[in-house]
């Protein structure tokens, strides 16, 4: 597989018709590699980004194609004592993509520490975690929107109606059942006349940001119904497309209907944490490529977060790089 030094920006992994720009911020890691894996994740193959700027490693692949899919592989110290929680053993999740094919299920093997283990979190765990995670895929990022454009209700006339997309129709009998508790079910013409029939001038949709369940609720049958443990701020949540669906396509197909039926669409984000918890949480993305730049860390013991919200950890809005994060998002 060819690469080229590619790029810093923009961040993530970009498909810009002729080939795939790979950026990622790490300020402590030593080296980054990109692992594209089969569509059923068999088959690793790693490429070492060839080159850094400004704390952004980043390549050029020139044969890549949009569904490949990928995660990383970040090396640096192991010092969770100094805020350091590096392993190459632990696949990453990239920070900036847009589409996270699977849901997350913690298992062992997504700790950067064996469980059970006398020393926690300062222990290091050889592990590989790639069977255990869902892995990003590169996107066409390209759509055609028409003549699409939010209805610009005014704030005086507007009616606001809260509703999470998988419970809005997960058992509306008029709703075709393979569409029931999708994207696509909330753009259902039942979905849309029901909101039509209240009045509704703006959903506000429930955390779609793709998410994690904590081991604490797995191990009870439980689920995080409602969202609030993003891991990926710019992908939407793939439990919501339908049986083998595109999920970023099906949203934007949602945005467009509920436009189109006069009802603008506002998200809940959340910014403060990520999924990933405390010293004791799994590594999946922010831990393994720069747990002490992208996490609040306590000053003078930077083995543990800063929690302010009883949420585990608190991403560090102080850092430009976060803070640019949470902007793009945003945009």
């Amino acid at each position: 597989m060819r690469i080229w030094r590619g790029s810093p920006y923009p961040l993530g992994v970009s498909w810009d018709g002729d080939g795939v720009n790979v950026a990622i911020y790490s300020e402590h890691a030593s080296a980054v590699e990109l692992c594209l894996f089969e569509a059923d994740g068999s088959r690793e193959q790693r490429i070492r980004l060839p080159d850094r700027t400004n704390f952004i490693w980043h390549g050029y692949l020139p044969d890549l194609r949009p569904g490949q899919r990928y995660g990383f592989r970040v090396e640096g110290p192991h010092a969770p004592r100094e805020g350091h929680r590096f392993n190459p053993h632990k696949l990453l999740l990239d920070p900036y993509a847009r589409w996270i094919d699977g849901t997350i299920t913690v298992t062992d093997r997504l700790f950067g520490y064996p469980l059970g283990n006398p020393h926690v979190d300062l222990a290091f765990d050889e592990r590989d975690s790639a069977p255990d995670l869902p892995k990003c895929v590169v996107v066409d990022a390209a759509y055609d929107w028409g003549d699409d454009a939010p209805p610009r209700v005014p704030f005086e006339r507007s009616l606001i109606y809260e509703v999470h997309v998988k419970g809005f129709t997960v058992t509306h009998p008029e709703v075709p059942a393979h569409l029931r508790g999708t994207y696509r079910g909330l753009a259902s013409p039942p979905g849309l006349a029901h909101l039509q029939r209240l009045g509704v001038t703006a959903v506000e949709l429930l955390p779609v940001h793709h998410h994690v369940t904590n081991r604490f609720l797995l191990e009870r049958g439980l689920a995080n119904y409602w969202g609030y443990n993003s891991i990926g701020f710019f992908a939407p949540d793939s439990r919501f497309a339908t049986h083998g669906g595109d999920p970023v396509r099906e949203f934007r197909e949602m945005v467009r209907a509920l436009h189109a039926a006069g009802i603008e669409v506002i998200l809940d984000v959340v910014y403060n944490h990520t999924g990933e918890g405390d010293e004791r949480g799994p590594t999946l993305s922010f831990r393994g490529i720069d747990n002490a730049a992208y996490y609040r860390l306590v000053a003078d013991e930077p083995r543990r977060y800063m929690d302010y919200t009883g949420t585990g950890n608190t991403l560090d809005a102080t850092q430009p790089r976060v803070l640019q994060l949470i902007m793009d998002s945003l945009r």
